[in-house]
């Protein structure tokens, strides 16, 4: 086996992952090898490896028991490019779902399908059935290429939307992994039946251009034996359509067409990113830099010159400096924009003019071009279950096996279904109705329907709190503070995640929270209500009882100081932060809105204030909460 030349960072020991992926054979062991073990788990090695086949090995720490094995069991990743999800390939993962998984499938940020609670024994199966029904977990996760984004709505008369599908899609088969390894392990050496693969894409990933292949290395002639120094992100996108949140990927290619309609190339961001780790300044969310214009016929090789740039030149050595977003920082951009040309083997064209980019979600019913319909459903937090008279799971179900219709899935873990036709508009409406389902986006919460949670407990490893599970109640609190001051038609983009690496990309929200400690959070204020705008930590530590107290005189100092239809992140971003700290320094709620009340204290005695403390945090409720609810009770009694 010929081994492609590490990164050119020399002074410094390649990380210990770096060895593991050296060892691999091109990803096979000891995957290959511990798959057929009687275990519930895998080692410490294979664990890495399986990332690459699109897995992640998990604990689910609500099941811990002292003493006993950990909970084991497996998420599985889908790799959709442009969020596609063919009808059989839907039907096939919601049947997984319930026959091995923990009945419930959640739609990602990055337009895939996540599947829970999958036993080791049955991790074969379940990436067989998702392969052999027009699906790949191949490289949805580990140092490679992560899905290719891309808008998800359908429309059919704007032919830049459609351009946008075909290049996530062929972007995606040209960094797609080569290896063997993925049908020898999970298909017993079985290929399946795939589409045709655009020759354009087959020769240019052959094509060596100055260097972007690995010459010596068949398997992998792109990635070689070390595959990337960490994951890498791409979307493609159309002008002034931000669906896909395009400053926080590694690499965004935006459609520019003539004005016939037709494709003449694609302006390149690059550079963007949020991955973070508290306490660690080195460490931040970066907006990706605009690097120029290439014509579509060479967009295959300056997308391999970026990757090859990043392959050989990111840092290898410490994996949280690691990202393409780092290397730009550090070299600037003139310097990267320098190299990548070296390798795409001339200059890269002036960036051409766009438009503002805006946030859209494509929810309800829409007309898509072409005589047809669309329709964008609102799913919480992207988790689509049966739970009570909500049956979200089984609606769905049956509108695939019903109509055969495909899905695009959002960034913003929404689904779309699409080619409806006209007359069957009142039976779809129909079965979502008798299972509890709205259609009408204007009837979801504002802070709900713009609203996003990473998973976090109890399943993933990194979270160092809740996220998914504590959402609806959060954003309940703050729906009520805001009514309560006088905002009650006021909404924004909030955010959360249970760790600092922005699986939910609060770091672009109006309002972020970033898990920081068990029940506590880093706020972030200042985001765009486009996404187009860094959030910044405007405190480091919050405990989820205390959001009320923290955020009311922020809420009222944007009450009263707003500009005309002003939205919060740009408000906050306005003023700054001396200003808003300023404010709520001197803040008094009683006499904030005109009263002049005097303040009530009582105190109690110290075990009396601890157990209350310890029942509002295991119950989510302020503290004054509680002893109003009590007192109430008690008066109650009296009479």
């Amino acid at each position: 086996m010929v081994k492609s030349a590490p990164s050119p960072i020399t002074n410094r020991k390649p990380s210990k992952l770096e060895g593991i992926k050296e060892n691999s054979n091109f990803l096979r062991e000891p995957v290959a090898t511990e798959i057929l073990q009687d275990t519930t788990h895998f080692t410490e090695n294979a664990v890495q490896l399986l990332k690459y086949h699109g897995s992640y090995q998990q604990d689910n720490r609500d099941n811990r028991t002292k003493g006993q094995e950990k909970d084991y069991q497996f998420m599985l990743r889908t790799k959709n490019p442009g969020g596609l999800v063919p009808p059989q390939l839907y039907l096939a993962l919601d049947k997984i779902a319930d026959e091995y998984g923990n009945h419930t499938l959640r739609a990602t940020t990055r337009q895939g399908f996540q599947l829970h609670g999958i036993l080791k024994k049955n991790l074969k199966t379940a990436i067989a059935t998702i392969v052999k029904n027009l699906g790949t977990t191949l490289g949805a996760c580990g140092d490679i290429n992560r899905n290719v984004m891309a808008p998800p709505a359908p429309f059919k008369n704007r032919p830049e939307y459609q351009y946008a599908w075909e290049y996530a899609q062929n972007i995606a088969d040209l960094l797609s992994a080569q290896t063997g390894a993925y049908y020898e392990i999970w298909l017993d050496g079985e290929k399946a039946i795939s589409a045709e693969e655009d020759p354009e894409v087959k020769a240019a990933r052959q094509r060596n251009g100055n260097g972007t292949i690995i010459i010596h290395n068949n398997e992998e002639p792109i990635y070689g034996t070390y595959y990337m120094p960490r994951k890498f992100k791409i979307c493609v996108t159309v002008p002034g359509d931000n669906s896909v949140d395009l400053y926080s990927q590694d690499l965004t290619l935006v459609v520019i067409t003539n004005k016939k309609g037709q494709l003449e190339g694609f302006n390149i961001f690059a550079g963007g990113g949020l991955g973070r780790t508290h306490g660690k300044e080195e460490t931040f969310a970066r907006l990706a830099d605009p690097i120029g214009y290439v014509a579509k016929d060479d967009v295959y090789d300056v997308v391999k010159a970026i990757v090859a740039t990043q392959r050989d030149y990111g840092d290898r050595t410490d994996r949280r400096h690691a990202r393409l977003k780092y290397l730009i920082n550090d070299w600037g951009v003139d310097k990267f924009c320098t190299q990548v040309e070296e390798y795409f083997g001339k200059p890269v064209e002036a960036f051409k003019p766009l438009p503002e980019f805006k946030y859209h979600d494509f929810l309800g019913w829409n007309e898509q071009g072409d005589g047809k319909l669309f329709l964008g459903i609102s799913i919480d937090n992207g988790r689509i279950k049966d739970e009570g008279s909500f049956q979200l799971k089984t609606a769905l179900r049956e509108i695939v096996e019903q109509f055969n219709l495909p899905i695009r899935l959002t960034a913003n873990h929404n689904l779309i279904f699409y080619d409806i036709e006209p007359d069957n508009k009142e039976a779809i409406q129909d079965v979502l109705s008798r299972h509890g389902v709205g259609d009408d986006p204007s009837k979801i919460e504002p802070l709900m329907r713009y609203a996003m949670a990473c998973p976090a407990l109890p399943t993933c490893g990194l979270a160092v709190t809740e996220s998914e599970r504590a959402i609806p109640g959060i954003l309940e609190r703050i729906r009520a503070l805001l009514d309560k001051i006088g905002l009650q038609n006021e909404h924004f983009v909030v955010r959360m995640t249970g760790c600092p690496n922005g699986c939910a990309r609060p770091y672009l929200a109006e309002l972020g929270f970033v898990g920081s400690a068990p029940e506590s959070y880093q706020l972030w204020l200042g985001g765009s209500p486009n996404q187009t705008r860094l959030a910044q930590p405007y405190i480091e530590k919050l405990h989820h009882n205390d959001f009320e107290t923290f955020l009311e005189p922020i809420f009222v100092y944007f009450k009263k100081s707003r500009k005309s239809k002003e939205k919060f992140g740009d408000f906050c971003d306005r003023v700054g932060f001396d200003a808003i700290r300023e404010f709520t320094a001197t803040y008094d709620p009683q006499t904030a809105n005109g009263a002049n009340k005097s303040r009530h204290r009582v105190n109690l005695k110290a075990e009396v204030y601890s157990k209350l403390k310890e029942v509002a945090q295991s119950q989510g409720k302020p503290m004054t909460q509680l002893v109003t609810e009590a007192l109430e009770a008690y008066f109650q009694n009296l009479s």
